[in-house]
């Protein structure tokens, strides 16, 4: 039975509500990464809650990694351990088995590699993945999967699709298992399976077909902002979105900017992660309104404006660019994590606009709208 509800469409763009053991997500949705169960720029959880964050992501690798996803069932789960009462969605780990590429071997049975920390080798397959993931007890759980280079070779790319798809069979049985212990920390955690196929619409395509017959909780498309345009992004969603379950929500992973946002959403997307506010946010650049800016810039100095003059965050409220912009010229914590504080809570209220605009039918409306300002700028 979907726990996932369309309330409205506005062309392709969807308003939906997602219903969970951990409380209803109102979808579109951006969820805030919070790779090690932590937002990086030192912003906590009653934080995330003043700035209207819906969902929290975090790393399945890193979590076994340190602390160790033993030690975070001993201690009652992830929701519990980082004091976050709201769904957590988990990534599987097969991202990291990309970005580690140096590192690792992959074969059918899962893919060794050596940990980022201490060298040590870890392997990890589908099973290891979900078990890992139990043991956090997280909201929704990813499949494990292999993420291929968007600009590789097709002779590399279906053998590696055909492989995740077998991997997700066999995540999809030992969730069920896993879900079935007495001693599981969520019973209720959900599964998504993940769409490959680099910028192979064919690919991609026949995969979703697969995929959708399995009945999982949700379908994110993956393989994508890795290398290739945005306009290549852009015309996968449009390939791969009508073979995904019309009943089931979509997520596209790691995207992105504002504007890939409102472009993913008027072709149907439901599900957003990305590490850009947090990421940029620590390093002076603010998403505003009028677009992105940069605090180190000398002009800002003397600036007593908020960061955004239309933008009702906790850190608009109370404080100027010029004070902003010291803190990070001298190094002090509390300008990344203002910066960062602001920057999700644009990213959230971007999606609670977005939310309003589709529900009132005014979705291409606002897009425009939005775009043109952020363009323009100051």
């Amino acid at each position: 039975m979907s726990t996932f509800t369309v309330l409205k469409t506005d062309g392709t763009a969807r308003l939906g509500q997602m219903e969970t053991v951990h409380g209803v997500i109102r979808t579109p949705v951006f969820m805030n990464v919070g790779t090690a169960a932590a937002i990086k720029g030192a912003v906590s959880t009653m934080d995330l809650k003043e700035i209207g964050t819906q969902v929290q992501l975090s790393n399945t690798y890193h979590l076994h990694v340190r602390p160790g996803d033993e030690l975070i069932k001993r201690m009652g789960g992830l929701h519990k351990f980082m004091n976050w009462d709201r769904p957590i969605l988990t990534d599987s780990g097969g991202f990291q088995v990309f970005s580690l590429a140096g590192l690792r071997k992959i074969r059918e049975e899962g893919v060794t590699f050596q940990s980022h920390v201490d060298g040590r080798r870890i392997f990890m397959g589908p099973e290891e993945s979900m078990r890992i993931q139990s043991n956090l007890g997280s909201t929704i759980a990813m499949a494990f999967d292999e993420c291929p280079p968007a600009l590789a070779e097709r002779a590399y790319v279906q053998p590696s699709v055909d492989r995740t798809y077998r991997w997700l069979v066999r995540c999809k049985a030992e969730m069920e298992r896993l879900n079935a212990l007495p001693d599981t920390v969520n019973p209720h955690q959900m599964l998504f399976g993940i769409n490959q196929g680099a910028v192979y619409p064919d690919i991609r395509i026949e995969h979703a077909k697969q995929i959708s017959e399995l009945d999982l909780d949700g379908y994110a498309i993956g393989g994508l902002a890795v290398g290739e345009t945005h306009a290549q992004m852009y015309a996968m969603i449009e390939a791969v979105e009508p073979y995904l379950p019309k009943e089931k929500p979509r997520y596209l992973m790691g995207v992105g900017t504002p504007a890939n946002i409102l472009e993913a959403v008027e072709r149907g997307v439901d599900f957003f992660d990305c590490v850009y506010p947090s990421r940029n946010g620590r390093h002076g650049h603010a998403y505003t309104n009028h677009g992105k800016m940069n605090l180190a810039n000398a002009k800002y100095a003397e600036d007593e404006r908020p960061i955004d003059g239309t933008c009702q965050c906790p850190v608009c409220r109370n404080y100027s660019r010029a004070y902003i912009r010291h803190l990070l010229k001298a190094g002090e914590m509390l300008g990344m994590r203002l910066m960062v504080t602001h920057n999700l809570y644009f990213y959230n209220h971007l999606t609670e606009e977005i939310r309003e605009a589709i529900g009132e039918g005014r979705f291409a409306a606002y897009k425009a709208e939005k775009l043109r300002m952020m363009e323009e700028g100051e």
